[in-house]
């Protein structure tokens, strides 16, 4: 709706930016400004600032700047009309009709949206009532709680058609009114002849974004083709605009900065219960640019849950490929694909919240799924089909308006095709061909490339993403990161199960820094303890049913084996062995450093400056005789040894 300039003017003068902004920011008095927290980003000094004269916030930290209507904008995740009509009604003005026609369709609207009220009471009375045991038991059996159900106002309708409409009349509603709402069709049997939209289906009231009731989603209780169906398009209601729970998710999307895309109700709700409100579906349908703009406005980067079958995957794709054109700087998409035969709901029951956070941390960023779309499945042994996936790729990155944004991308994407195919052009012709599965890219590269015979494998075998990375690539510390080095440890003891029972006193004797990978350690622990004969997929199966699957999933992602190859299932065992020697030994350093360091801390508490000075002194050059520094040069060295033994 546009709004008269005058009308505009006026709501300016009379509502001050400071009275709005400080309902939800705490705000002090300096001289002409008001200053506190930003609302945008995490701070812990004031760098936010209000001024009332000359009518806007800025943040001097983040950037954030705008008007009283950007800031409701912008927190709220309302849309221009919606903060107007907001802020109208506190400064006490009534928002104008500018034409009679518009009044009449505003009036018009509100008029189905009683209507659809109504519908809605009339399906939870439905759901309470003796018909609806049916629907009650299906809702139980999904484990929904009966708050839960009150909550999102779930109905029933029953099997009889045309008893909505009946109902509906009996209260004065009309005809047109039920036709226009999309509650009932017409029969073939003369104009009063009304059949009922929705019958023998679980019913899921769908809101606006200020929770009002627009639409209905049914899941059928019976054998009918459609498993779900949605209302039709109505006045109020256009299915690829809309994101059910919207009006739910908001508050909670802009109070964690985290907002979940999920592909049906039941997920949407069995997240809420598990514990994360700010979960949204589409209706039946492939993200729509409308509707990536609404999650956009709730927060930079929402998470899109994909079920882990194909059929998920393509989703994932096509949201990936839909989204391109839109980026903008701040502005993404990441991407959380579930275990085969998993979906929110699914996991949530069987492994509990947790598995659900894991799977949110270890989510692919948009650039990752593109990479995927333009490389699995597809063979890249020759030069053209590896031109095939350049241009593929060129294609993609094209479709980005954002001029900047575009040139990123395409230089992220021929960084990525260098390294993985790179070598693949020098070392043409030296074995047979592969295909580039998830990614699986082409040859391998760098100092472990082309080698036959024992412990090597041809050129052109299958590698996952990004495989290719030569260790000199890698950046001298990568190994060294704690979480890194934990990571590298459990994946190569996981997937060379015999140095898993070799080690496995080892890793008694060491705490990991990440609590998530020391919790895992200690079930591998557990495991071996109980049962040393298990294999490898024994014991990956073990700690699933234990709840570590979403980790599991991560831990031995092809991410992790881009910083060491090692961990792969298919590398020499004597390469993975002397590998977990190394690791152990950098843990162990790592550990006695910390100790020593608190041990030193004590101790200095205690002595004087000059006490201090002699013990620094020798503890340095007791570290210099026992040589613990890491020389990486010198690891990849030896690995590289251990190979050219086992090539020969």
């Amino acid at each position: 709706m546009a709004f008269p300039p005058e009308f505009l003017d006026e709501l300016r003068n009379r509502i001050t930016t400071s009275e709005v902004v400080g309902k939800r920011v705490k705000l002090v008095k300096k001289g002409r400004e008001f200053s506190g927290l930003c609302p945008f980003h995490n701070e812990k000094t004031p760098s936010f600032t209000v001024n009332d004269d000359k009518g806007f916030y800025h943040c001097f930290g983040c950037g954030a700047h705008g008007s009283a209507i950007d800031f409701v904008m912008n927190t709220e995740g309302l849309s221009f009309p919606e903060t107007v009509e907001r802020l109208a009604g506190l400064a006490g003005m009534e928002v104008p009709q500018e034409r009679p026609e518009d009044r009449e369709r505003a009036q018009k609207r509100a008029g189905l949206i009683d209507v659809l009220e109504a519908a809605c009471a009339w399906f939870e009375e439905q759901l309470r009532s003796e018909a609806g045991k049916e629907a009650r038991d299906y809702l139980e059996r999904r484990g929904l709680a009966p708050q839960t159900v009150k909550a999102f106002r779930l109905g029933f309708a029953p099997r009889q058609r045309g008893v909505l409409a009946k109902a509906l009349r009996a209260r004065g509603i009309t005809i047109d009114q039920l036709l226009e709402a999309g509650l009932v069709k017409r029969g073939e049997e003369g104009p009063d002849d009304l059949r009922d939209y929705f019958f023998h289906r679980v019913i899921f009231p769908i809101t606006d974004r200020r929770g009002r009731v627009i639409a209905f989603g049914g899941r059928t209780l019976g054998e009918s083709k459609a498993k779900y169906l949605n209302s039709p398009d109505t006045p109020l209601f256009h299915k690829g605009r809309v994101l059910y729970n919207l009006a739910r998710a908001r508050k909670a999307a802009h109070d964690t900065g985290e907002l979940l895309v999920t592909e049906g109700y039941m997920d949407v709700i069995a997240l809420a219960e598990g514990g994360f409100p700010a979960a949204v579906a589409p209706l039946g349908t492939a993200l729509t640019e409308e509707q990536i703009g609404e999650l956009w406005r709730l927060t930079a980067e929402p998470t899109l849950c994909f079920d882990g079958d194909a059929a998920g995957q393509r989703a994932a794709f096509r949201a990936a490929q839909r989204a391109l054109p839109l980026l903008k700087p701040g502005k993404s998409l990441l991407f959380a694909l579930l275990p085969p035969g998993e979906d929110p709901d699914s996991l949530l029951r069987g492994q509990g919240p947790q598995a659900v956070r894991s799977l949110l941390e270890q989510a692919q960023p948009l650039a990752d799924v593109i990479w995927r779309q333009a490389t699995e499945g597809r063979p890249a042994d020759t030069p053209e089909r590896r031109a095939a996936i350049r241009a593929e790729l060129r294609d993609l990155t094209r479709t980005i308006r954002d001029p900047e944004l575009r040139e990123d991308y395409r230089q992220e994407m021929e960084r990525r095709f260098e390294v993985v195919f790179g070598y693949a052009g020098q070392n043409q012709g030296r074995g047979g061909g592969g295909q580039a599965g998830p990614g699986r890219a082409g040859g391998r590269s760098g100092r472990f490339a082309g080698r036959g015979g024992r412990g090597g494998r041809r050129w052109g075998a299958p590698l996952d993403p990004l495989e290719a990375l030569p260790i000199r690539r890698r950046r001298p510390d990568d190994l060294l990161r704690p979480e890194r080095t934990e990571q590298l440890l459990l994946a190569t003891l996981i997937n060379h199960n015999s140095l898993l029972i070799e080690f496995v006193e080892d890793l008694v004797g060491i705490d990991f820094v990440s609590p998530d990978l020391n919790d895992l350690r200690q079930a591998l622990i557990d495991c071996m303890a109980r049962n040393a004969e298990l294999d490898t997929e024994g014991v990956k199966c073990h700690l699933s049913k234990q709840g570590f699957s979403g980790l599991l999933a991560a831990l031995l992602a092809p991410e992790v084996y881009v910083h060491g190859r090692f961990a792969r299932p298919d590398a020499s065992a004597e390469v993975a062995r002397q590998s977990v020697l190394h690791i152990l030994g950098v843990l162990r350093d790592r550990q006695s450093g910390m100790q020593r360091a608190e041990e030193a801390r004590a101790l200095a508490a205690e002595m004087t400056a000059e006490q201090l000075k002699r013990v620094q002194a020798r503890q340095k050059l007791q570290l210099e005789e026992e040589g613990h520094k890491v020389d990486l040069d010198r690891f990849e060295a030896m690995l590289q040894t251990t190979v050219d033994k086992a090539d020969s």
